[in-house]
């Protein structure tokens, strides 16, 4: 199963959301993040996630805490298969800023645009933004359209 990372940054009661603007996820509000990479010097996930959030958002994470561990599956597209680990940065360095990959935004936690992120958001964000941990497994199928779902809401990951 291929290993990715998502990073999202809370600032009091704000997330930062960024516009994916190519590849995969086009057109999706998401967090900061991607595959792992040991050519690019990544040792675990935690340096994927530290490394992808500076490419596409041009921020430096600090102490970011894994919150949640999500295994995806596309039974029609398989290759798409992944295991995501999420992180959540409350301290960082630099300022958001837009990338040939992503455009940031920031978001109420009462204003999120869930209609324009994947459909699972809605079943584990709300957790998260309340401080708790998730471990999930979420299914889809062609169009994006979610098809089967499992969420624990945890301790610890």
């Amino acid at each position: 199963m291929k290993q990715t990372t998502l990073c999202l940054l809370i600032k009091e009661d704000k997330i930062l959301l960024a516009m994916k603007k190519r590849g995969f996820g086009q057109g999706r509000w998401n967090g900061a993040g991607g595959k792992f990479d040991a050519e690019k010097g990544d040792k675990t996930i935690l340096d994927a996630a530290i490394r992808e959030t500076e490419e596409e958002i041009g921020v430096k994470i600090k102490k970011p805490e894994q919150v949640a561990l999500f295994h995806f599956t596309f039974p029609h597209k398989p290759e798409w298969d992944q295991d995501v680990s999420l992180f959540l940065a409350k301290d960082w360095q630099g300022e958001p800023q837009e990338s040939e990959e992503m455009k940031p935004a920031w978001f109420a936690f009462s204003d999120i645009p869930y209609d324009n992120m994947w459909p699972d958001d809605t079943y584990w964000m709300p957790h998260i933004l309340q401080g708790k941990k998730v471990e999930a497994d979420f299914s889809f199928g062609e169009g994006d359209k979610l098809l089967d779902h499992k969420i624990k809401v945890i301790e610890n990951i």
